[in-house]
């Protein structure tokens, strides 16, 4: 059983003090909240505690609860105060409960408290120690990109690629990378081998060339579908007596990236696709990595997660660009050229289910808010695509988001479905991209 520490007892005022919580993963919510709400965000479904939550650490029925890193504005005219881990094999859990006009603190592992003025300048000192501790050296300056996911989702054909590629050269639109999304593999685990809609990648990448961009693509190469080959063939390849989530109609899995198997197959993964052309990759999904289960190394989760990682930028080499998505945020620092830091967008405002962690703008502005200080530091940050066709709802408020805290600028429209407005919006906005420096307020 998990125990927790007091680290402190904080006076407050009710009604101005703030919480600014740091959620586990990508789709985690992260933000600040007055400190008098009942409770920060929770998973609507149970299946959403492992898949955009903290798999096996629910948060308390109220109060608060960061994933390594949480501050308290007291509202008073006192600091705020930072209480964030240090790098390691851990990342402990840090809640916080109002109590009789404080905000009561506590840890179920070390994490060190610092003060600040504001909670931003606070939470960007903590990450400049943070990234300093590990190593992060240069972060590289973003491609800018187009992505097939948010017009076709797991429908997109070859022909489909190449439709939007025309187009995008036809208008001279300042993109530097095609990304191949979700739906070019036969079944999710299932890497080595294509769907029905896809013949060839290489063929594929060589048109794309031939406009002078380059190609990119999304693997999830630590999940594991029940539907899948490897599944069904390797299910010692797997992370033992846990499950990752459910989705595309089927049960997940985490791949063990310990196991000579599962590391052999990642390699060859990698390889092919390196080797079709490819230099650019999302990988997606990849909490499944961190899952907390027996392996075959008997490695920690955060070790192994890092080994997993590491091989991948090892195959693909040091020049390929690496962006990371659905990704456990603090074991991943120093391994990525760019991170996906919220939900994911959607064509809709607000989350179907009222759950921040699952697909809206609204919560993916609440989070790339909430992890503007990562950018520049920790590596690029990805906000999720820009999305301005006309269908999208509120789709001004998305690209004012945006325009003030995204990093990586990819576009995720049907090139032919935008208006004028959209063209104009989506050119500012791939022309506009910020450099990978520090984000200030």
């Amino acid at each position: 059983m998990v125990s927790f520490e007091e680290l402190a007892s904080i006076k407050v005022d009710g009604g101005t003090a703030r919480v600014y919580e740091h959620g586990w993963q990508s789709w985690s919510p992260s933000g600040s909240y007055p400190a008098d709400v009942a409770s920060s965000y929770r998973p609507v479904r149970p299946v959403s505690q492992n898949q955009s939550y903290r798999p096996g650490r629910p948060a308390p029925d109220s109060g608060f609860q960061g994933e390594g890193l949480l501050a308290v504005d007291p509202g008073t005219g006192d600091p705020v105060t930072v209480f964030g881990a240090s790098p390691g094999t851990t990342v402990p859990s840090v809640r916080a409960a109002l109590v009789d006009g404080h905000l009561v603190v506590s840890a179920d592992g070390p994490v060190s408290a610092a003060p600040a003025t504001t909670i931003e300048e606070g939470l960007a000192a903590w990450a400049d120690g943070y990234a300093a501790a590990l190593g992060v050296g240069t972060i590289r300056p973003a491609p800018t990109g187009w992505c097939s996911w948010y017009h076709y989702f797991t429908d997109v054909t070859a022909a489909d690629i190449e439709e939007n590629v025309a187009a995008i050269h036809a208008r001279d639109l300042p993109v530097d990378v095609i990304q191949i999304d979700d739906g070019w593999e036969s079944e999710i685990g299932d890497w080595l081998t294509l769907s029905g809609r896809f013949s060839s990648l290489e063929a594929l990448t060589e048109r794309i060339a031939g406009t002078g961009r380059r190609t990119g693509i999304w693997v999830a190469p630590f999940l594991v579908g029940a539907k899948s080959r490897v599944f069904a063939e390797h299910p010692d390849w797997l992370i033992q007596g846990v499950r990752a989530g459910n989705n595309w109609n089927q049960d997940t899995y985490g791949l063990d990236a310990t196991h000579p198997g599962a590391r052999d197959y990642l390699r060859r993964t990698f390889t092919m696709l390196r080797q079709a052309g490819i230099d650019y990759f999302k990988i997606d999904f990849i909490y499944a990595g961190a899952l907390d289960g027996p392996r075959y190394s008997g490695a920690d989760p955060i070790t192994a997660y890092r080994s997993g990682v590491q091989l991948i930028r090892e195959t693909i080499g040091p020049d390929a660009y690496l962006l990371g998505c659905g990704a456990p945020i603090l074991p991943s620092v120093g391994l990525f050229d760019a991170m996906r830091v919220s939900a994911d967008v959607a064509p809709h405002w607000a989350p179907l289910d009222g759950d921040p962690a699952q697909p809206s703008q609204q919560g993916a502005a609440f989070s790339t808010v909430g992890r503007a200080f990562q950018h520049g530091r920790f590596w690029v940050n990805d906000p999720d695509c820009i999305v301005a066709r006309p269908a999208i709802e509120r789709r001004e408020e998305w690209a004012e988001v945006v325009d003030r805290y995204g990093g990586l600028r990819i576009s995720s429209d049907r090139i032919a479905d935008l208006d004028d407005w959209g063209m104009a919006t989506t050119r500012r906005l791939l022309e506009e991209t910020p450099p990978p420096t520090p984000f200030v307020p």
